[in-house]
């Protein structure tokens, strides 16, 4: 067993914690029924019910492009920290 412990960042980082709210987010949303269960208000003539659920379509796609972006981040930055450590 080897005395000089590998030193790893950590695994959950601030940018991880955002990526996993961007994600938990729409399914918090859709499964919290009680909160869009109702007609009003009409969005030219389109009940809330419908209107709330193709809103958070264009939402969770927005998040989950920004998920992919910050997790492409924290991997690039991981990548350069491992490969500068070891140069």
């Amino acid at each position: 067993m080897s005395d000089v412990s590998e030193v790893r960042p950590p695994v959950v980082t601030p940018v991880r914690v955002v990526i996993a709210l961007c994600l938990v987010a729409p399914f918090v949303a859709m499964l919290w029924v009680g909160s869009y269960a109702r007609t009003d208000p009409a969005l030219g003539g389109i009940p809330f019910f419908y209107w709330y659920q193709m809103l958070w379509v264009l939402i969770s796609t927005a998040l989950t492009m920004t998920a992919y972006k910050l997790w492409q981040r924290d991997q690039r930055a991981r990548a350069a920290r491992k490969g500068g450590a070891s140069e």
